[in-house]
C-alpha cells in the first residue's frame, strides 16, 4: 500500500493539471504543507500508533520484574473429611482439611489463609531482552511509517498547490481569449452587416465566442477541483464561491536547486527507511523466537499464615473442640514458608520453535525482496527526474518564443481580416494557436517546479523543493 501510494504521487506531480480568488492573505506553499502536517487524519493516526508502540516498549521492559502476588481469604465452613481419592471435573473443588470421622457432622467455624507468592524468572537465555528488542524495532517501524506519511503528504500538498496555480493561470489566459473573441465578434458582425464579408462570418464568430466561454468554464471547474483537493489535504473546509489566494510569484523564476545534490543517500529515503524497518522487525522476531526453545530458570518464595476456629485436639475425636468466634478463627495461627529455585523446560518446544523460525526467515526474505524492488524503482525515478528537469527547462525557454510568434500571427491575421485580405478561418486558426501557446506557457511555468518536486520525491529530500521558498 505504501509503495503504491508513493509511486502514485510521483505520477501526480509528473503532469500539471488545468484551474481567482480573494482572501486577506495569500496562502504560501509552506503554510499549506504545515497545515496538512498538523491536521491530516492519517498523520495524526500514525502518530498515535507510534505512541502506542512507545508505551509497549516500556511495558515489555517491565516484564522482567518479578511477580509478587498477595492473597487474603477468610472463610466459614465445615471440615468433615474421609479417606479416598477424588477429582474435580468441570467444577471447583473444596479443600476441607480435617480428620476422617466415622459419621458426618456439621460443625463449622471461621478460618483464614494469608499468602504471599514471589516468582522471578531470573535467567531465560535473553528471552526478555529479545522481546524488548522486537518492541523497540516495532517502534522504529511505526516512527518511520509516520515520517514516510509526513513526507508523502508534503509531496501531495506541494503538487496540488502547483496544479492550482496552473489552473488559476489558465483561467487568466482563457479570459484573455474570451475578450479577444468578443472583440473579433464585434468586428466580424459589423463587416457582415455592411456587406464587406459573408454573413456566415458572424455565425462563425459567435461559435468562437461560445467555444471560448466553454473553455473558461472548464478552466474554472478544474480550478475548483484542485482547490477542493488542496482543502482536503489540509483538512480545512473546502472553498465555496471564493477560491484560495496563492503566492504564485515564484513561478516566474527558475528554481536555484535544480542541479543540487540531495543532502542524503538514497538509502535514507523515507520510503526505503520504512521498508528497512519492516525487515528489521522481522529479523528481530526471528531472534526472539529462537530464545523460546531454551529453559527458564526461576526463583520463587512463598510465605503463608493460616487461621482456624478448630482446635488441635479436634482431630483426636473431640468434635466439640472448636469455636465460632470470628476473631479467633481469622487470627494468625500457623505460618510456613518455602524458598526455592526451579528450571522449567518443555522438551517439545524446540521442535515447534524451529518451524516458527523458518517461517519468520521466509518472511524476512520476502521483505528483503520488496526492499530491493523499491530501491531499484527509486533509482530509476531519480534518473528520470533529471531528464524531466532538462525537458522542463527546454520547454520553459521555448514557451515565450511560441507565445510571441502566435501573438504576432494573430495580430497580423486580424489586421488583414479588417482590411479584407484574410478570411475568418485564417483569424480563428491564428486565435486557436495563440490560445494554445498561452495555455501551454501556463502549464510549462509550473512544470519546472513540478520537475524539481519530482526530484525531491524520488530522492527523498523534500528540502530540495521547500527550501526554495
Amino acid at each position: 500500500m505504501a509503495k503504491q501510494l508513493f509511486f502514485g504521487l510521483l505520477w501526480v506531480i509528473a503532469f500539471s493539471l488545468v484551474g481567482g480568488t480573494i482572501t486577506a492573505q495569500p496562502l504560501t506553499i509552506r503554510q499549506a504543507v504545515q497545515n496538512a502536517l498538523n491536521n491530516y487524519g492519517t498523520i495524526r493516526a500514525k502518530a498515535n500508533y507510534a505512541k502506542a508502540s512507545r508505551a509497549n516498549v516500556e511495558e515489555t521492559k517491565r516484564e522482567y520484574l518479578p511477580d509478587i502476588n498477595f492473597s487474603l481469604q477468610q472463610d466459614y465452613g465445615t471440615v468433615a473429611a474421609n479417606y479416598g481419592p477424588y477429582a474435580a471435573y468441570k467444577a471447583p473443588a473444596v479443600s476441607s482439611s480435617g480428620p476422617a470421622l466415622a459419621t458426618q457432622n456439621w460443625n463449622a467455624a471461621f478460618g483464614a489463609l494469608y499468602l504471599t507468592n514471589v516468582n522471578w524468572d531470573f535467567f531465560q537465555f535473553g528471552k526478555y531482552k529479545e522481546k524488548t528488542a522486537v518492541a523497540q524495532r516495532a517502534l522504529d517501524r511505526d516512527l518511520s511509517d509516520l515520517d514516510q506519511e509526513r513526507f508523502e503528504q508534503s509531496i501531495r500538498v506541494s503538487a496540488t498547490y502547483l496544479n492550482l496555480i496552473a489552473t488559476q493561470k489558465l483561467i487568466i489566459s482563457q479570459r484573455n481569449n474570451l475578450e479577444r473573441t468578443i472583440a473579433f465578434q464585434t468586428v466580424a458582425t459589423a463587416r457582415a452587416k455592411s456587406g464587406l464579408n459573408p454573413g456566415v462570418d458572424s455565425s462563425l464568430a459567435n461559435a468562437e465566442v461560445s467555444s471560448a466561454r466553454i473553455a473558461l468554464t472548464n478552466a474554472i471547474e478544474a480550478e475548483q477541483e484542485q482547490a477542493n483537493t488542496l482543502a482536503q489535504l489540509m483538512q480545512i473546509p473546502a472553498p465555496d464561491s471564493n477560491n484560495f489566494s496563492l503566492d504564485s510569484a515564484f513561478v516566474t523564476r527558475v528554481p536555484l536547486s535544480l542541479d543540487s545534490t540531495p543532502s542524503q543517500p538514497l538509502k535514507n529515503h523515507p520510503v526505503l527507511r520504512y521498508f528497512q524497518e519492516r525487515l528489521n522487525v522481522s529479523n528481530e522476531e526471528a531472534k526472539y523466537l529462537r530464545t523460546l526453545q531454551y529453559p527458564t530458570f526461576s526463583l520463587f518464595g512463598i510465605g503463608q499464615d493460616r487461621g482456624t476456629g478448630f482446635y488441635s485436639n479436634y482431630g483426636n475425636g473431640n468434635t466439640n473442640a472448636y469455636t465460632q468466634n470470628y476473631l479467633k478463627g481469622v487470627s494468625f495461627n500457623t505460618a510456613n514458608y518455602v524458598v526455592g529455585v526451579g528450571v522449567f523446560w518443555n522438551l517439545t518446544t524446540p521442535l515447534r520453535v524451529h518451524e516458527q523460525v523458518v517461517a519468520q526467515k521466509y518472511t524476512s526474505a520476502g521483505l528483503q525482496e520488496e526492499y530491493g524492488l523499491i530501491s531499484q524503482e527509486l533509482q530509476a525515478q531519480t534518473v528520470l527526474a533529471q531528464t524531466r528537469i532538462r525537458n522542463a527547462l527546454a520547454n520553459y525557454k521555448e514557451a515565450p518564443v511560441q507565445v510571441k510568434a502566435a501573438a504576432d500571427a494573430y495580430i497580423q491575421k486580424e489586421t488583414l481580416y479588417k482590411n479584407g485580405l484574410a478570411t475568418i478561418v485564417d483569424v480563428t486558426t491564428a486565435a486557436f494557436l495563440l490560445n494554445q501557446a498561452e495555455t501551454q506557457r501556463d502549464v510549462i511555468d509550473t512544470n519546472v517546479w513540478q520537475a524539481l518536486l519530482y526530484k525531491a520525491a524520488s530522492t527523498g529530500d523534500f528540502g530540495l523543493f521547500i527550501n526554495e521558498f
